[in-house]
């Protein structure tokens, strides 16, 4: 029996979702079907409820420096409105989890983390306070968190809020009064679609995922439509495309790693060995050659020879056909390499494509 549940669970239920245990939360996986909520997110407007996702403040004079030796991306002193992607590496390079970091100043920095790394991750930052002068909380249960997200995101925000969105750029966030109460703002999102990430009090934000969907026709939208979407756009899930084995880089996710940023990080010199002696292997896209469905696990051959494993695997709602994300050797990482995926019994054909599988669509 799962331990958790989030403010909107009885709304879920009454909206007839199915749910499931994620992370020990008692989830909702769909309230119609995958395939209808996936579309509602690509072409129109669809609301999940996040809340299950932890939020660690790191409040005091240290702040800045410390989260920036937590982080191999760097959080620039004189910005204040930028959501910045992180990670937390250990001493070897490889990621402990992914998160968005919030600086709502050099002294308060708010850090969003996956739920199933809640107590970990509380407990990795605390494992590095010293010699920092900082106060770490865990303030996860103060905040409920909703994602609205689609190519009708943008209208529905800026008429439901009654505010002009006009300068609001892609990964950047805002904080302002709502029915007299703190609410936090990310453009951003886990779908490959434009959209809002909504934090605030528990109670208001179950609110406004009831007024969104009662009054203003967005989709309510699981779990599993989440991951697809996600998939789609190329977007990681830890557990899946990273854990503690697998270094940004073959992640495809160096991105995030700025080794030149003032200061010493975390896993910093594991990751300049990793540049001067390259990587082994890395995350590509494939496309099945044969009708079947890759899944998270599968082995991937090549003349006999393991040579790697499935991540993830659909038959991709917005592509109508199967592909998968696959971590291989590097010397098969190239495109148009033919490889074949052990499904079961049967060796299935399939080819190194390029990525994204779907073409992000975010604000400019």
């Amino acid at each position: 029996m799962s331990e958790f549940k989030t403010a909107l669970y009885a709304t879920h239920l009454s909206l007839g979702a199915q749910m499931v245990e994620y992370a020990s939360f008692l989830m909702p996986v769909s309230y119609s079907t995958l395939e209808e909520e996936h579309q509602a997110v690509r072409e129109n407007c669809g609301i999940f409820d996040v809340s299950h996702m932890g939020e660690i403040l790191i409040e005091g004079k240290d702040a800045l420096k410390f989260v920036n030796y937590l982080i191999p991306n760097e959080i620039p002193e004189k910005e204040t409105s930028r959501v910045i992607y992180g990670m937390f590496l250990n001493e070897q390079g490889c990621l402990k989890d992914d998160l968005f970091v919030y600086k709502l100043s050099n002294e308060k920095i708010l850090l969003v983390v996956n739920a199933a790394n809640i107590l970990v991750d509380n407990f990795w930052v605390r494992n590095w306070r010293k010699p920092y002068k900082v106060k770490i909380k865990d303030v996860s249960s103060q905040y409920g968190e909703v994602a609205l997200q689609g190519p009708k995101a943008k209208d529905v925000f800026a008429k439901y809020f009654k505010t002009d969105i006009s300068d609001f750029k892609f990964m950047t966030f805002r904080t302002f009064k709502y029915q007299d109460q703190d609410l936090l703002v990310s453009r951003s999102g886990y779908t490959g679609e434009d959209g809002f990430e909504i934090y605030g009090n528990p109670e208001l934000v179950k609110q406004i995922f009831i007024d969104l969907v009662k009054d203003y026709g967005v989709v309510p939208c699981g779990l599993g439509c989440r991951d697809t979407l996600r998939f789609e756009a190329c977007l990681p899930l830890y557990g899946n495309e990273t854990n503690e084995t697998t270094n940004p880089y073959e992640a495809n996710l160096g991105f995030g790693v700025k080794l030149n940023k003032p200061g010493d990080f975390l896993g910093k010199s594991a990751l300049v060995q990793v540049q001067k002696d390259g990587i082994k292997r890395q995350i590509v896209g494939l496309k099945l050659l044969e009708h079947n469905i890759a899944r998270h696990g599968y082995e991937v051959y090549q003349d006999g020879q393991k040579i790697g494993y499935i991540t993830t695997g659909y038959l991709a709602p917005s592509l109508k056909c199967a592909v998968a994300l696959a971590m291989l050797d590097k010397p098969y990482t190239t495109l148009g390499t033919v490889v074949e995926i052990k499904i079961r019994n049967k060796m299935v054909k399939a080819e190194v494509v390029a990525t994204p599988f779907y073409q992000k669509h975010y604000a400019r």
